[in-house]
């Protein structure tokens, strides 16, 4: 099986546009609520809250392949395949990738703080206690850093070869319940993709290459009658019709 054929990896990939809009509802979140007396203090706490903790987290047990945060593939009616995915996965590389993006949070959310008061007049939350925007926040910084974790690893098993899912040794449902953090409902049953390399069209010969057919011999001559002697031509008599004998027959007769 290709992993491209699997639906969730480039489900997963939506995160791209996410992303961005997640920041911008988090700006217009701060911007409720002009900061407190620690402001620092509370973004601190924020940080640690909404992206630390869930790092944390997810450091342990990453995120499930199958899972949408919201709803995911029941763990005892995945395919064989789903559960190679699953074993493929490379934990170095997607801790990596979390740790930078729960430090890259906390000086984006710093600043995003500073800067909110820019948004103030859009904000849906004018004059609200500061307490509110804070608690708000945690859900979105938490949010942003499962879609980072699962966009990176939906990127890394796109790139891997059919032969490495074939040689894969899929993991069974209690090591995915036991090593991986699959969230969500067990409501999502995908059908796999279907996807089929194009056959490349046949060269088309060219003059060169083409073999010119045989012509066609022209017919043997027919015999032409010998000539005689002088340059003149033998004419072989004419046949009597059967009208000039029926003729000498009746002159007989009479």
């Amino acid at each position: 099986m290709n992993p491209r054929s699997e639906p969730l990896l480039w489900l997963q990939l939506v995160a791209l546009g996410a992303i961005p809009l997640e920041l911008l509802g988090l700006l217009l979140v701060l911007a409720g609520a002009d900061p407190g007396p620690l402001p620092g203090l509370e973004r601190l706490l924020a940080w640690a809250i909404g992206a630390l903790g869930p790092a944390i987290v997810l450091w342990q047990r990453p995120a499930d392949v199958c899972s949408l945060l919201l709803v995911q593939v029941p763990v005892r009616a995945r395919s064989e395949a789903q559960r190679s995915l699953a074993a493929l996965q490379s934990p170095l590389p997607a801790k990596v990738a979390l740790v930078l993006a729960a430090a890259a949070l906390l000086p984006l959310f710093w600043w995003m703080d500073q800067h909110a008061a820019l948004a103030s007049p859009l904000s849906p939350l004018a004059a609200s206690p500061r307490f509110v925007g804070l608690l708000l926040a945690c859900p979105l910084l938490a949010l942003m850093l499962w879609q980072w974790q699962q966009l990176s690893q939906a990127i890394g098993l796109l790139s891997r070869s059919p032969a490495a899912l074939a040689t894969c040794v899929p993991l069974t449902p209690v090591q995915l319940e036991s090593e991986r953090l699959c969230l969500g409902l067990p409501l999502l049953l995908l059908s796999p993709l279907q996807i089929t390399n194009p056959t490349p069209p046949q060269p088309t010969p060219t003059a060169s290459e083409v073999t010119p057919e045989p012509e066609p011999e022209p017919p043997a001559p027919t015999s032409a009658p010998e000539p005689l002697a002088g340059g003149t031509v033998a004419i072989e008599p004419e046949q009597p019709t059967e009208e000039g004998e029926s003729a000498d027959l009746d002159e007989e007769i009479t």
